[in-house]
């Protein structure tokens, strides 16, 4: 028969199994973006600075459906005045903060078809935090929130020399991990060069060697926001390169942490009842 601690014990991991159970539904259905009238694809995107980027935001709609009387406020957290206000078929913005006067602006041709979407030019390190989308129109109102992260990230190129495979990327922040791989997904060791262009920007000079002139090796390169995964198929004394990016998701992380948190917890109960 099981003792009165032990009873006490699985009845406490149970409730903690259910309550992170609970926790990482609701940060599943808030990161689903899914808001009554108001919604967006990615509420957690991760921008590359120095380059355009929009932020995701529309009204659902069915097939052709229009909307009429659509007002849009742009806002950012603990920032005076707006990022951009459209009323009236216009933009207004009389009342826009100076950091985005002529980097900010809605696709307007769009806006009636649902499309209330924020184009950011050239954006910028202070462009980081969270923004919030706010819609008014004739069916009623919502709005959505959006945290922006920055980053710098470029695809590597490749080049072959001295029986070896070189990988060189013009800008990364925060500073890069570089991983080689081999076909059979065995890390492979190299030789990598770190070089602090501007504040926390990076230029990266990493070489492989030896090699085969006839297999196909990954440079990964990665920070705590963006992961690029470079494909390099080596043929005689050409190389051929792929590249595709993967982004930090951030909150199911905090759920894991969490999860990871209580399982702990409950290794501290153990100890403590024995």
């Amino acid at each position: 028969m099981a003792s009165l601690g032990q009873i006490i014990f699985y009845t406490m991991v149970t409730l903690i199994v259910v309550f992170s159970a609970l926790i990482i539904l609701i940060l599943a259905l808030t990161l689903s973006g899914s808001l009554p009238l108001v919604q967006s694809l990615n509420r957690l995107p991760v921008a590359n600075l120095g380059q355009d980027h929009v932020l995701n935001c529309f009204l659902p709609a069915d097939g052709e459906q229009s909307f009429r009387q659509v007002s849009v406020t742009w806002t950012k957290a603990s920032l005076t005045g707006v990022v951009f206000r459209y009323e009236d078929g216009a933009e207004s913005n009389g009342d826009q903060n100076a950091q985005y006067r002529g980097r900010a602006e809605l696709f307007t041709d769009a806006v009636v078809r649902g499309n209330v979407s924020l184009l950011l030019r050239t954006v910028r390190r202070a462009d980081q935090g969270e923004y919030t989308c706010s819609v008014r129109y004739s069916e009623g109102s919502g709005e959505v929130n959006i945290r922006l992260r920055t980053a710098a990230f470029t695809a590597p190129t490749f080049t072959l020399s001295d029986g070896g495979l070189t990988a060189e990327a013009s800008r990364w922040s925060p500073r890069p991990n570089v991983t080689w791989l081999h076909p059979d997904g065995g890390v492979l060791p190299a030789n990598t060069e770190l070089q602090e262009i501007s504040a926390e920007t990076f230029r990266l000079v990493s070489t492989l060697r030896p090699i085969n002139d006839s297999d196909t090796y990954t440079c990964r390169i990665d920070n705590r926001l963006v992961t690029a995964h470079a494909d390099a198929t080596v043929t005689g004394f050409e190389v051929s390169a792929r590249t595709r990016f993967t982004f930090d998701p951030a909150a199911p992380m905090m759920a894991s942490r969490y999860v990871v948190a209580s399982c702990i917890f409950c290794i501290l109960v153990l100890y403590l009842l024995d």
